[in-house]
């Protein structure tokens, strides 16, 4: 019997059974295709930044606010995204935030004005936050009892997403000669994503038209929907701070750029595997407080390496990090595992995201000021350290069996 079978609501669960495995692959290729697509709009940009600037005449004012984006469009419009779902629907709602992240990304790929494209990449970033708190709720509603390897194909699509971006944009510019070009080929893929979500409108889940707005502004009460969002920030900290000074930190260490850029992008295409690999470990214990000691404890073994080791190590320091990073799939996959229902779920991915990525978007920052105010690396490693400890201990909490509808605090 498909997984969909087992799950009470909406009509897709009401499917004859000779329908049923149909739609259940269909809504695995909707999300893979999805989840493809919620960081294109953000990796492809990183590489042809400098190029980006030049050409459009964007200030330096403008381009800390075009890396800025990201965090912002993704707390703002995720806090919002179940309303919508609950007047649109969530496949509905899918369907437009591909359509909205295609759309953005096609109009800055057009333009030549800063501003045009300030604004098109905050709409297109607008969708790609929508997916980023519909998907783990579709998940939850559609695969119930497979929410373990559903969260790996999400998180290993979403990796390789974020890597194709990263590392095809700029061999694609250089052999079409424009940068137009460039960013204007992840609008198409958009575009195919959001065909299987076209397919699937007719089976649209039914809405609980009373309970709207309700869910998130709940989550202000919940000491798990806290301490998730918190771990979930530690996480994405982290790794905004590998990704914008990782690079920085290992040209100060001996490395040329190249050589730095080559081992940031086996950091990069190490994240594939270890998204794929984290839910999975992680679906099999009830409990998943020892999978967050052990990744705290790869953190902890990379950071001190970078810190104290050898840098010609630095590889090895990496790959130790990386694996510390299968963090991001985890905090996904408890958005699910600590939820009952898909309502639950929506509301906690909504809340546990955008206060996360508040949280995280200081990180890159503070790290900024640090190293003007010192010239070196030991007041952010010390700082990373204490946010490892946050993440232990907020992981060992919200890594016990057990669901956020449960607490008191809920009025459950």
């Amino acid at each position: 019997m498909s997984v969909l079978a087992q799950e009470p609501r909406g009509r897709l669960a009401q499917e004859p059974q000779g329908r049923t495995a149909p739609l259940a692959w269909l809504l695995v290729l909707g999300i893979v295709l999805a989840a493809l697509n919620l960081r294109t709009a953000v990796t492809s940009v990183g590489p042809l930044l400098d190029q980006l600037a030049g050409a459009l005449g964007m200030s330096s004012v403008g381009t800390g606010l075009l890396t800025a984006l990201p965090v912002l469009a993704f707390a703002g419009v995720g806090v919002v995204t179940p309303a919508l779902a609950g007047r649109v629907g969530e496949h509905r709602l899918l369907l437009l935030a591909l359509l909205t992240l295609g759309m953005g990304m096609l109009v800055r790929a057009l333009v030549e004005s800063a501003p045009v494209f300030l604004i098109s990449s905050a709409v297109a970033l607008s969708g790609g936050a929508v997916g980023n708190v519909l998907i783990p709720t579709l998940i939850k509603r559609h695969f119930p009892a497979r929410t373990g390897i559903m969260t790996t194909v999400y998180t290993t699509a979403l990796a390789t997403g974020t890597m194709l971006a990263a590392a095809a944009t700029v061999p694609i510019e250089r052999a079409s000669g424009d940068w137009h070009i460039a960013l204007g080929v992840w609008a198409a893929l958009a575009a195919v994503a959001a065909i299987p979500w076209l397919a699937l409108l007719r089976s649209e889940p039914e809405r609980d038209a009373g309970n709207r707005d309700s869910g998130v502004r709940r989550m202000l009460g919940s000491r798990m929907a806290w301490v998730i969002a918190t771990y979930f920030g530690t996480q994405s900290m982290i790794a905004y701070i590998m990704l914008g000074w990782f690079a920085t930190i290992l040209v100060d260490g001996g490395y040329s750029t190249s050589q730095a850029g080559l081992i940031l992008g086996v950091f990069t295409a190490l994240n594939i595997p270890v998204s794929a690999v984290v839910p999975m470990v992680a679906a099999r214990f009830r409990d998943q407080r020892p999978v967050v000691v052990g990744l705290v404890a790869f953190y902890a073994a990379g950071f001190l390496g970078l810190w104290v080791g050898p840098m010609s190590w630095a590889l090895v320091w990496a790959v130790l990090i990386t694996v510390g990073m299968g963090s991001f799939p985890l905090a996904l996959m408890m958005l699910g595992l600590r939820t009952r229902t898909a309502e639950a779920t929506a509301a906690l991915s909504a809340f546990g995201q955008s206060a996360g990525y508040l949280m995280a978007g200081a990180g890159p920052l503070l790290v900024g000021v640090l190293y003007e105010l010192t010239g070196g690396w030991a007041l952010t490693y010390t700082m990373i350290f204490a946010v490892l400890v946050v993440q232990l201990l907020t992981g060992l909490y919200a890594g016990r069996d057990r669901y956020l509808e449960d607490e008191r605090a809920l009025g459950q």
